[in-house]
């Protein structure tokens, strides 16, 4: 999944849709770029949902285990400490980097983005918005039940009429918060545009811990969302290509308002990522939940690469910057090189004594 968030950042860089340090193609009508918008649309609808489900999922026995003052002070220094580290180093690092290279300077953009005290979170803001969900989960519970009073109690899996009318409160959620903060727009660094579905699925993610659902999940539960899946996913592409068959008639906004495009669009996300996520669920739990050693090298890193990535994609996709080739060859090659180089440049950081605590 981490390696999932490289290729994500890769395909804006060449043409999706989505904001990114580098864009060396804008989004088009050109096939690729159509292409990789909807790679970038799809992973939008689930991936980083599927993040906070599991986040989720281990803050219950987390907080148990540690009691309210371990706890924050875990989520400071596993989240606070990386998401200051962006803020005052790799952020500007990344900046310079792309501004060096187009002849506006290394040095100056450093001093004018700490002059005017511009925060840069990037993919950071992840942390960000996790440590603002841990404190309100620890918040909530204070007021609730000591940490020692809950305990896991096992229920069924809920079945597809609970999935639907979460994916209908998520879509009803997330239109309505776009109706004030239109997809696309920040605020504090966080796209508050798509938190209708982080803020469900982490709530789900600690419901699973609390009643074993992840353990019961089986295929019959995921079966009826992978058709769902299937069914809902053509009407994006189908949408935005009457979308463009009609724009002369006016832009069809998908990201705020109430029109057609932005109701479908807010439904669509939760009927894709539900069969997705349980899916991916499954299949990791079937093939990867396996001794290896391989694996475990990865996974450890897995953190340290989410973190470092932004300045080590940029740099590779600047390096071949001025190599002819069509975007989706551009897009593999510099993908696959990003996501090798950053699990090699992540080991000595995960090693080093002191860091390997954060990360």
């Amino acid at each position: 999944m981490t390696a999932l968030v490289i290729l994500h950042h890769t395909a804006i860089t060449y043409g999706g849709s989505g904001g990114w340090f580098w864009k060396e193609l804008e989004t088009s009508s050109a096939p690729s770029s159509i292409l990789l918008t909807l790679f970038c649309a799809t992973n939008q609808a689930y991936f980083m949902g599927f993040f906070f489900l599991l986040a989720g999922y281990f803050t219950p026995g987390s907080l148990q285990k540690k009691g309210y003052v371990r706890f924050l002070a875990d989520r400071i220094l596993r989240l606070g400490i990386p998401l200051l580290a962006f803020i005052l180093v790799l952020g500007p690092l990344t900046a310079a980097i792309v501004t060096y290279v187009q002849g506006e300077g290394f040095w100056p953009t450093i001093r004018s983005l700490w002059q005017h005290q511009r925060i840069i979170n990037g993919p950071l803001w992840f942390a960000q918005a996790l440590l603002i969900f841990a404190l309100a989960y620890a918040g909530g519970r204070r007021f609730i039940a000591r940490p020692e009073a809950v305990s896991v109690e096992p229920s069924p899996v809920p079945g597809y009429r609970a999935w639907l009318f979460g994916a209908l409160g998520t879509a009803a959620g997330a239109l309505l918060i776009r109706q004030f903060v239109p997809v696309g727009e920040n605020v504090f660094g966080l796209q508050i545009g798509y938190f209708s579905s982080y803020i469900f699925l982490f709530a789900v993610g600690v419901a699973a811990w609390r009643h074993d659902w992840l353990r019961q999940l089986e295929w019959r539960h995921a079966r009826p969302w992978i058709i769902t899946l299937m069914v809902a996913w053509p009407c994006l592409p189908i949408s935005i290509a009457i979308a463009r068959a009609s724009a002369g008639h006016g832009k069809v906004n998908f990201g705020s308002g109430f029109s057609w495009a932005a109701i479908l669009y807010a439904l669509w996300e939760p009927l894709v990522a539900w069969g997705l996520i349980a899916s991916w669920l499954l299949l990791f739990r079937r093939y990867m939940n396996q001794p290896s050693a391989f694996w475990d090298w990865l996974n450890r890193r897995a953190y340290a690469v989410y973190i470092l990535h932004p300045p080590i994609l940029v740099s590779i996709a600047l390096l071949l910057h001025h190599w002819s080739a069509p975007a989706l060859l551009k897009f593999s090659v510099t993908g696959t090189l990003a996501c090798v180089a950053c699990w090699l440049i992540a080991d000595p950081f995960v090693r080093c004594p002191g860091i390997r605590r954060i990360v």
